[in-house]
C-alpha cells in the first residue's frame, strides 16, 4: 500500500507556514547576521579591489533579507561603486517580497538588481545554451544546496564562473548538528520525492576536497525551540514536525512507529538540549568560502 505521507513541498503553502515558524522559533537568521556583520567585510576585503563595477550572483535569494544585508557590506567597504546584483530563486512569490524590501530600502541607488525566476540548474542550462559564461566578484549560495539534484555538479559550475579575487560563499547546516543525526538516520523513511536532498557542511568539504578547491569554514551556533513538537495536537508543534522532516502533515501520516523514533531521537543530547523546561533542537550552521 503506498504510504501516505508526502513531502512538504507538494503543499507551497504549508511549507512556507512552517517555514516562517522555524525562523520565529529558530536563531538561524540572527546567526546569519551577525556572521555578516562581523566576518563578511574579511570574505569580501578584496573582491572589487580595482573595479569599477562590482557582479554579485545570489543563488537561490528567497526573499532577500540576507542578500540585502550582503550587499550593505559589500556598499561600505567599496562605497560609491556601482553592483550588479543577480538573482536566482524559482519562486515568483519570493521573488516579489524580494522586489517590495528593495522598493522600501533607501541605500541601494548604486544597486542594479535583476531576477531570473528559475532554479539553479535552468539558469546553469540556459547560459550554456546561449553560451554565455559572465564571471562574477561575489557569488553566495545560503541554504539552497537541498534542493539541487548534482551538488558536486552546480559547486563546479558556479565555481567556474569566479573572477579571479572572486570568493564562493555557502551556507548550510552543519556537520555537527541535528539535522545530520536525524536526516542520516531517516531520510530513507521520509517521502523526499526528488524534491530535496539531505546534505550537510560535511558533505560539501568532501566534495571540495576531492575537487582539490582551497576553502575556509566557519561555525554558527544556533538553536531551535522545538519544545511545541512534544505537545500532542499543537499547531505549532506539528508545523514544526513538518519542517524537520520535509513531510507534509507528519504528525498524522506517519506510521506510528516512526513517529516514535523520530520524537524519541529529537529529545537525544545529540539533535536537541533540555533548558528551563524547554527542548532547543540544535541547528548549527557552517559558512564555507571557497577561493577560485
Amino acid at each position: 500500500m503506498a504510504s501516505p505521507m508526502r513531502n512538504l513541498f507538494t503543499n507551497p503553502d504549508r511549507y512556507f507556514q512552517s517555514f516562517r515558524l522555524f525562523l520565529a522559533n529558530s536563531t538561524e537568521h540572527q546567526c546569519m547576521q551577525e556572521f555578516m556583520e562581523r566576518q563578511l567585510p574579511a570574505v569580501i576585503a578584496s573582491i572589487g579591489n580595482g573595479k569599477s563595477t562590482i557582479n554579485i550572483l545570489s543563488v537561490g535569494g528567497g526573499a532577500g533579507e540576507i542578500d540585502l544585508l550582503i550587499l550593505s557590506k559589500v556598499q561600505a567597504r567599496y562605497p560609491g561603486v556601482t553592483i550588479n546584483n543577480d538573482v536566482i530563486e524559482p519562486s515568483a512569490d519570493q521573488i516579489l517580497k524580494y522586489k517590495e524590501r528593495v522598493a522600501e530600502t533607501s541605500s541601494l541607488e548604486n544597486v542594479n538588481f535583476t531576477w531570473h525566476k528559475e532554479t539553479a540548474y535552468e539558469y546553469e542550462s540556459r547560459m550554456k545554451a546561449e553560451k554565455k559564461s559572465k564571471k562574477w566578484d561575489f557569488i553566495h549560495m545560503i541554504q539552497m544546496l537541498y534542493y539541487v539534484k548534482d551538488v558536486p555538479a552546480t559547486i563546479q559550475y558556479f565555481h567556474s564562473l569566479l573572477e579571479t579575487q572572486a570568493k564562493l560563499l555557502i551556507i548550510l547546516v552543519s556537520g555537527t548538528s541535528g539535522w545530520e543525526t536525524l536526516w542520516k538516520k531517516y531520510w530513507s523513511s521520509l517521502p523526499l520525492d526528488d524534491l530535496c536532498s539531505y546534505i550537510s557542511s560535511a558533505d560539501i568539504e568532501r566534495i571540495l576536497d576531492s575537487a582539490g578547491l582551497k576553502y575556509q569554514r566557519h561555525e554558527l551556533p544556533s538553536h531551535m525551540d522545538i519544545t511545541s513538537c512534544f505537545i500532542e495536537g499543537n499547531k505549532n508543534g506539528e508545523l514544526l514536525l513538518d519542517f524537520l522532516t520535509e513531510t507534509c502533515e507528519f504528525s498524522k501520516t506517519a506510521p506510528p512507529e516512526l513517529k516514535r523514533q523520530v520524537m524519541e531521537e529529537l529529545r537525544k543530547p545529540e539533535c536537541s538540549e533540555k533548558r528551563d523546561g524547554k527542548v532547543f533542537f540544535n541547528n548549527n550552521l557552517s559558512v564555507i568560502v571557497i577561493e577560485p
